[in-house]
């Protein structure tokens, strides 16, 4: 590699290759907690468990993602789903049984699913 051009060039066939979107390519973005405490909490089988759910809903137009501390370690797995309008709604103690739930109720029918989230849970 020589030139500047030719590294935008790798940086935009490589997002290609692992299916990067741009801001707005999406409706809803859901983020895993996967800093240690989530980790260790139980977040790589939600993670699993949400792509797995959304891959078989064929819900292409919703990003699953990890992220790293979210900063309310007592409550892992944490989960926050960004609807299209900025909306963010945080799921707390997820398991991967309550995903199907959330995923049918919240990302599919646009109704979260309260007594998973944290105002019902931060008591």
């Amino acid at each position: 590699m020589k030139t500047i051009a030719e590294l935008q060039a790798l940086r935009d066939e490589m997002k290609e290759k692992v299916g990067v979107r741009k801001d707005g390519e999406y409706r809803m973005r859901i983020l895993v907690g996967m800093a240690t405490c989530g980790i260790a909490a139980g977040a790589r089988p939600v993670l699993s468990a949400f792509m797995k759910e959304i891959e078989t809903r064929k819900l292409s137009d919703v990003v699953v993602s990890q992220t790293g501390c979210i900063g309310i370690c007592q409550f892992e797995p944490v989960v926050e789903i960004y609807d299209s309008d900025g909306t963010k709604t945080t799921y707390v103690h997820v398991t991967p049984e309550k995903v199907p739930k959330i995923v049918a109720q919240h990302v599919v029918n646009g109704n979260p699913v309260v007594e998973y989230t944290i105002g019902a849970n931060a008591k």
